[in-house]
């Protein structure tokens, strides 16, 4: 196996609404960006693959649009997934693990300010059973919390502090949509808004792009960049078919998690918990110890780019790595209703 480095890690500014600005105008900064701080200029890129969804702009293959960030010459290596743009990350590291490619930029976006983000994710369900009810992303989150609180596996309480420890965290982070020195009972004080959840229990929506670049490592060498190195991943999923699954659970979280190498010495562990009590389900999965630190951006509480969010935990933890901050970190991604989809990326230090 190649030793994969990231070298460079760029994020805008996460809001609630974008105005006029278009898609490419929110990537071509980010990737403007990366690339300077990668040092290797565009054309010299090896692969390049994204991550959006054209259900948010309404359009088929709406994504391409995208790829005018990038600019039409020269003729590049190009892919797309349709799903966060971690799974673009994963799909880039296989192609460098065959040799097919020694850099790569990934990036992901999304302008979700103008429909109504928690009905479109209902397009991501089952097409015969459950589409057809429309339930939105928030209703079924709130009928995992229902579960694990009446089988008292987590508190209100528990899930406030998540909440509280997002805002706080995100004090450092210039990019967060919110942010802010609140405590647990401020959060507990607030309305129902699709009982047992809160607003504030639930992501922001949020409109921006984020982008990664990676290389060997001897190509990060030979650039003089410090870097974290990928020292494995894995996705796993879980049925699509909700009445089938244990929601309190994320089995697929702990079976990545094991074959991405997973273990004991983890300092920092970025989780895309995009509600939150999955945290404290995702905490759980992994066998994260209170020494951890988890989501010290603030995590997709405190700003939530669809189709970026995963990317942007490998973003951080990466970036915690090369300024020196940590040595072992873990970045998770998910994808789907309910934890459905999860991919577990483990970063180390040189």
């Amino acid at each position: 196996m190649r030793d994969i480095a990231i070298i460079a890690y760029s994020q805008s500014a996460m809001v609630r609404n974008a105005g006029a600005v278009n898609e490419v105008e929110l990537i071509l900064p980010v990737i403007q960006q990366v690339i300077e701080e990668a040092g290797i200029p565009l054309a010299e890129i090896d692969f390049t693959c994204s991550g959006s969804a054209d259900y948010l702009q309404g359009g088929p293959f709406a994504f391409v649009s995208g790829v005018d960030a990038l600019g039409a010459s020269p003729p590049i290596k190009e892919s797309h997934v349709e799903m966060d743009a971690a799974w673009a990350l994963y799909e880039a590291y296989l192609k460098m693990q065959t040799g097919q490619a020694d850099s790569a930029l990934i990036y992901g976006f999304s302008k979700s300010s103008p429909g109504d983000l928690p009905e479109v994710l209902a397009l991501q369900l089952d097409p015969y059973y459950y589409q057809p009810l429309w339930p939105d992303s928030v209703s079924l989150a709130a009928l995992q919390a229902r579960s694990l609180l009446d089988q008292e596996l987590v508190t209100e309480r528990e899930m406030a502090e998540v909440v509280a420890q997002s805002r706080n965290y995100a004090l450092d982070n210039p990019n967060a949509q919110l942010s802010g020195a609140v405590s647990a009972d401020d959060i507990l004080a607030e309305p129902m808004m699709i009982s047992p959840l809160r607003k504030s229990d639930c992501p922001p929506i949020s409109d921006g792009a984020s982008a990664i670049v990676m290389c060997t490592v001897e190509k990060a060498e030979a650039l003089g960049k410090p870097y974290a190195i990928i020292k494995g991943i894995d996705h796993r999923i879980e049925t699509h078919m909700l009445g089938v699954r244990d929601l309190t659970q994320s089995p697929s979280t702990t079976q990545a998690a094991a074959n991405a190498g997973h273990h004991d010495g983890i300092q920092v562990a970025e989780l895309h918990a995009p509600f939150s009590h999955q945290q404290l389900i995702l905490k759980q999965s992994l066998g994260l110890s209170d020494e951890v630190t988890i989501n010290p951006s603030g995590g997709a509480l405190a700003g939530n780019i669809m189709m970026a969010a995963g990317l942007d935990r490998i973003g951080h933890v990466a970036q915690s790595i090369i300024n020196g901050n940590y040595q072992h970190g873990l970045a998770h991604a998910t994808s789907g209703p309910c934890l459905q989809q999860n991919l577990v990326t483990v970063l180390e230090g040189k």
